[in-house]
């Protein structure tokens, strides 16, 4: 179900109303209805974005931080899953997860074809594939996602924080485990800083 949120947004109050959207993650149905979904996004000329991160290590450390906040609330009571300053940021990013080294090759395996699987699913819909880091070293991938969406192009900027900054082995407790498991393999370029 969609709604047109241009009346209770404060976005049409600063004119941001040429396009509105959601964030639709594949852990909700996007995998398990993909058929309707796609008749859907054709029959409504549905622009879809998927926003993947190339670094699976780094996407997995702030999942398991994301769902451990979730429970713990670590800003007074609250959960937040994005950040607006440097201080909320170094709170969460205080919580350093444990990785299960033992099934994370086959987890990293896992997300990949999860990936494979989303774009084979969803190829004859209008989309374009956008990856984070690539967000974040180049800020004219914002330029390609309004030209994508048919919007005047402008300068945008965001106010959110990144939680796990610095190298990755100052987010993970047992970071000589992962270090072990992934050293030598294809994965291994995920220990590297990235952006």
């Amino acid at each position: 179900m969609s709604h047109n949120l241009d009346w209770f947004s404060s976005a049409s109050k600063n004119k941001c109303s040429a396009a509105v959207g959601f964030k639709w993650m594949l852990n909700q149905g996007v995998m398990d209805h993909h058929t309707e979904i796609v008749q859907y996004f054709t029959h409504r000329h549905v622009y879809v974005i998927f926003l993947f991160r190339r670094n699976l290590l780094r996407r997995m450390v702030s999942v398991l931080a994301n769902s451990y906040d979730r429970y713990a609330k670590l800003l007074n009571g609250t959960h937040k899953s994005h950040v607006h300053s440097p201080q909320e940021a170094a709170t969460l990013s205080g919580y350093k997860p444990t990785i299960n080294s033992s099934s994370l090759i086959n987890d990293f395996k896992e997300m990949e074809e999860t990936v494979s699987k989303v774009l084979t699913y969803y190829i004859t819909t209008r989309h374009m594939v956008l990856y984070y880091e690539d967000l974040m070293k180049n800020w004219t991938k914002l330029k390609e996602v309004q030209e994508f969406l048919s919007l005047p192009t402008m300068d945008l900027t965001s106010r959110q924080i990144k939680i796990h900054s610095g190298p990755l082995s100052d987010h993970i407790k047992n970071w000589d485990d992962v270090l072990t498991t992934i050293n030598g393999t294809s994965y291994e370029r995920f220990i590297h800083a990235d952006y």
